[in-house]
Order: C-alpha cells, then structure tokens, then sequence
C-alpha cells in the first residue's frame, strides 16, 4: 500500500471514530432529555395525587400546571432540536464511513496492480533466465 493510501486511510478511520463518539454524545443528550420529560411527568403525576386530598393546594396547582407545561415544552422542544442534531451526525458518520470504503478500495486496487505488475516483471525475468539458459544449452 502506498503512503498516500495509508494517510488517507489513517485520517478517514481517525474522522469515523471522532464522528462516531459525537453521535454516540448526541444521542446520551437525548436519552437524557426524553428522560427528564418521563421524570418530570411522574412528578407531575405524584403531585396532582397529593393535591387532590389537600383543597387548600388547589391555588397552587394552578402555577404548577403552567409552570409544567412550560418546562414540558421547553424539555420537548430541546429534544427536537436534539434528535436533528441526531440526524446530521448520522448523515455525516454516513458520508465519512462511505469514504473510508472509497479509500480502502483504492488503495486495495493500487496494491493489486501492483502485485500484477510485480508478477510480470517476475514472468519476465525468468523467461530471459530461460531463454539465456537454452541460448548457452546451444
């Protein structure tokens, strides 16, 4: 393989890897939002339980359910944003992983003309060693 090949192997291998940690980062991010929409809707929930005994907490409920809805949006919206993001790190690991295969196949087509040209030179040699060996057989 030539030198050429293997840099462009080197770097292309070095890109997949930094895009796969990204992707793998954007995609605890949103593991983590979808699960504090999970969290704060459990919350919600155990608080809307303990409100319904209480008829003095029923002012309160009504800042907490527009304060909820709020954050609740706020949380939904970060995960559409995320789950964008998610999407361009797939497209470019995708692109990247599409020219490491391009370059490796290069190179793999580089190293077997290579060896076609090495084994005519060897076909070469040896027919002149064999048609100097009858030319003194004579």
């Amino acid at each position: 393989m030539t030198k050429w090949a293997a840099s462009l192997i080197r770097i292309s291998n070095h890109e997949v890897e930094t895009l796969q940690k990204r992707l793998s980062e954007v995609v605890d991010r949103l593991e983590a939002a979808e699960m504090r929409v999970v969290l704060m809707d459990a919350e919600a929930e155990a608080e809307f339980k303990r409100a319904e005994g209480d008829a003095s907490s029923g002012w309160y409920m009504i800042g907490y359910r527009k304060g909820l809805q709020v954050r609740r949006a706020e949380a939904l919206l970060e995960i559409d944003q995320i789950r964008i993001e998610e999407t361009g790190a797939r497209d470019a690991l995708s692109v990247a992983f599409e020219n490491l295969k391009k370059y490796e196949h290069v190179a793999e087509t580089a190293k077997a003309a290579l060896a076609k040209k090495v084994g005519k030179m060897e076909m070469a040699a040896l027919d002149e060693l064999g048609l100097r060996r009858a030319a003194m057989g004579r």
